[in-house]
Parts: structure tokens; sequence; C-alpha cells
């Protein structure tokens, strides 16, 4: 029999599912209207723009935790944009480093910026110490997995 507490734990990870969802649907149809864009872009361009000397393919697929064929279409796109420019990899011949242009990490700021507002506006009703409560216990959730994963 399951006890009270693992009863609330489900109800807990049911309410961080939905309102992750709804979360998410509003910044794809934010993206969509204001920047004629997508959340895949979106999260392409900032790992890119953490990354000032750029990423090798597959490490940028690591650092999105997708693979290198999902990357491959954003990128081309983003280039086709302006926003990412390829450079060979000395060394390697079959390897490219991608790097946001400086018209991308413009644009890229303009975007994150406007995410920043989104997400403060989504989240406003949010009492303060309630956000670092959260934000911790969602933290220990994620490393405890992380490092189970690790284990394994």
């Amino acid at each position: 029999m399951q006890s009270e507490r693992s009863k609330d734990r489900l109800r807990l990870w049911l309410k961080v599912l939905k309102a992750t969802r709804a979360v998410e649907a509003e910044i794809r149809e934010n993206l969509r209207q204001d920047f004629a864009t997508t959340l895949p872009r979106f999260d392409v361009m900032a790992a890119l723009s953490r990354h000032p000397d750029g990423l090798k393919m597959s490490e940028l697929s690591g650092v999105l935790r997708v693979s290198n064929g999902n990357v491959t279409g954003i990128v081309e796109r983003l280039v086709d944009d302006g926003h990412v420019r390829r450079e060979k990899v000395p060394g390697d011949r079959r390897a490219s480093r991608v790097l946001l242009t400086p018209e991308g990490l413009a644009e890229f700021g303009r975007q994150a910026a406007a995410h920043e507002g989104w997400i403060d506006q989504m989240f406003d009703a949010v009492p303060e110490d309630a956000v670092h409560t959260l934000s911790e216990a969602l933290e220990q959730v994620a490393q405890r997995l992380d490092s189970e994963g690790s284990d394994t």
C-alpha cells in the first residue's frame, strides 16, 4: 500500500509536469509570434552564447542532450539566417565548430531579454520564498537523478 507521502509526491510530479508543459507551450508561441523562431533554435543559440569560442556539433548535441541529427537541421537554418557560422576544426577534416555571428549574438540578446520577461511574468504569482524553496528542491531531484545515472 502506498503511503500518503508517496501520493503527495506523485501529485507534485503531476503538477510540475502540467506547469512545465503550459510554460513551454507559452514560450513556444511567444517565440513564434514575436521572433518567427522556434524553441529548438532558441536553445541552440542559448548554448552557443555560453560558449563564445563555439562548439563542435557533437559537443553542441551533448550540451543540449539531443542527437547530432536533431542539431544539424537547426544549425543549417541558423546558418541560412546569418545567426551562426561554421568553422573548420584544425586537424580534423570532418569536424566543424559552430559559433554565433555578431548578428546572431544580437538577435539572441533580444530573444533572451524577452524570454526572461515572459518567465518573470508567468511566475510573478509565486512568492519569493517559494521560488527559492522550489528551485532548491527541483535542483536536488535533478542532482540525484544525474548522479544515479552516472553510476550505471
